[in-house]
Order: C-alpha cells, then sequence, then structure tokens
C-alpha cells in the first residue's frame, strides 16, 4: 500500500507542472464540479466532494483541497481542473461548442468522472456520442486497475443505492492512446454515499464502500 502510494504522490508532482495546472502557486488538487444545462440538479449533494477529499487525504496522504469548484465547460478555468465531475438526476443539454471544449479537455490529459444519480444515462450517452462520435462506452472489467488501486473491489463496484435493482455497472471512454479519460457509473450511485450520513442515511458500510471507491476514481485519475 505505502508504495503505491509512493508511486502516486510522485506522479502528482509530475502531473502538477501539466498543461491542467497552470497556477503558480499549487495549494492542492481541487475537485471540479461540472455546472450544466437542462434542468438537471447538477448541484445536489454538496457534501459529497468534501466529505470524499477528506477521506482521501485520511487514507492517502494526499494534498486534495476539502472543497469543490464549480464551472462550467465554457469557463476559462477548466483546463486548470485535472479531474471533473458530474452527476444528477434530469436533463443535460451540451451544445456543439461545450463539446469540443470537453472533448479539448479530455485529449489533453483531464479526466471525467459521471455519476448516474437515476434519471441522467440517456443524456449522458447522448452528450458522450456527441464529444467522440467515433468512439463507443464500454463496460469496463472487474480486473481493471480502478477496481484495485489503493482499495479492492474484486466483483467491481459496490450496490449503494438500490434504484432498479440492477447490478452495478462501470463504463469506461478511451483516447486514442488507450488512456481512460471518461468513468461512468450506472446504478449504483457512488456519491450519494459520500454525502453527509443524515442525507441519505446510508449504513456504515456502504458509505465506507462509497469512500473507497471514489478514492479509487481520483487516484487512478491522476496516476493515469
Amino acid at each position: 500500500m505505502r508504495t503505491r502510494i509512493a508511486l502516486f504522490l510522485i506522479l502528482f508532482v509530475l502531473f502538477e507542472t501539466s498543461v491542467l495546472c497552470q497556477e503558480s502557486v499549487y495549494s492542492g488538487l481541487i475537485i471540479a464540479r461540472v455546472k450544466y444545462r437542462g434542468g438537471g440538479d447538477w448541484y445536489n449533494d454538496p457534501s459529497a466532494i468534501p466529505n470524499l477529499a477528506r477521506f482521501i487525504r485520511e487514507h492517502t496522504l494526499t494534498d486534495i483541497a476539502e472543497r469543490e469548484a464549480r464551472i462550467s465547460l465554457t469557463d476559462e478555468s477548466l483546463f486548470s481542473y485535472p479531474v471533473l465531475f458530474l452527476t444528477g438526476h434530469g436533463q443535460w443539454l451540451l451544445s456543439d461548442f461545450e463539446a469540443e471544449r470537453l472533448r479539448t479537455y479530455l485529449l489533453n490529459g483531464g479526466f471525467l468522472y459521471v455519476d448516474d444519480d437515476y434519471g441522467l444515462d440517456a443524456d449522458f450517452r447522448k452528450a458522450m456520442k456527441k464529444v467522440f462520435p467515433e468512439r463507443e462506452l464500454n463496460e469496463l472489467p472487474f480486473s481493471h486497475g480502478i477496481y484495485k488501486i489503493p482499495f479492492s473491489f474484486h466483483n467491481g463496484l459496490p450496490k449503494i443505492h438500490e434504484h432498479d435493482d440492477k447490478p452495478p455497472r462501470g463504463f469506461g471512454l478511451y483516447d486514442s492512446r488507450d488512456r481512460l479519460v471518461v468513468f461512468y457509473t450506472f446504478e449504483t450511485n457512488i456519491s450519494d454515499g459520500w454525502a453527509d450520513p443524515q442525507v441519505h442515511e446510508d449504513p456504515t458500510e456502504k458509505r465506507e464502500a462509497a469512500l473507497r471507491m471514489g478514492t479509487n476514481i481520483i487516484l487512478w485519475a491522476l496516476m493515469h
């Protein structure tokens, strides 16, 4: 475990100087939540990212800020954030310009994590075809590294919320260099498990599993 964390920290320092991190003074990674049009509640569970960040700091010693940025895909600051998070229950409208901005961001080192909060699936898939019309979302095998580092999930994603009582599924989209640039979780609602305990009243073991899987996602994004 310590060897993996040490490797991550080395890679993280290198990433700090990349095209996505342009600030001269670095004060810790900030996860950016995507504000989008269409009426979907992109803002739900405001305690989710701070709680996940706190968990990551405590369990990996990673320099991550316990707050989130809130940005749209048209903001000038988009390229300052190596990891984007997007969730919601409803409609997501993506303009041609926003699609091109997201494509440019992802092809230049960025990473997008999307968590379906029940109702986002159809719009998400439509948006991805607009961003990458030449590529397909594919389900990741349980052997994928995102389910292994630093916490092991031998059976893939943990099931946090029932929704349609279907098994949780994780999908990925790769660039031409076989780098995972988009990770999408469906029928699990991982991020609800990051929220304060009283919000969804998830049992402790569910919240722990959600926070561990969230840690894997963020660290995978930064390490690769």
